[in-house]
């Protein structure tokens, strides 16, 4: 499960954005709002209406005890790679543009 800090804002290196808490992660909407080119504001908003959607994948093998987050919105689609600690290991942003966002790319698998 992933749910959205709306109230902490990223105020430097040493915050960090992402907690695992109650077998649920908690991401800082600051970050999402950057990958995704949101308002911090507008990510609690934009989720709760499904216009945000996420997904979780569990890492196996040379992954393992690593968490995939992945948030799409329109055209863009950012990851997050995690430890079970929060620590992010990795991130990355898909931007489509003005292309449509095919819909193969919006699984957390692919």
């Amino acid at each position: 499960m992933i749910e959205i800090n709306r109230e902490a804002g990223l105020s430097g290196p040493s915050q960090r954005a992402i907690e695992f808490s109650d077998g649920a992660f908690v991401v800082d909407a600051a970050l999402i709002g950057e990958l995704l080119h949101l308002p911090v504001s507008e990510v609690p908003v934009l989720m709760r209406g499904g216009a945000v959607t996420s997904a979780c994948e569990r890492g196996a093998d040379e992954h393992e005890g690593e968490f995939r987050l992945t948030f799409f919105y329109r055209n863009r689609r950012a990851r997050l790679t995690t430890d079970s600690a929060g620590r992010l290991l990795r991130r990355s942003v898909i931007d489509f543009g003005d292309r449509p966002f095919p819909d193969a790319l919006h699984r957390a698998g692919d």
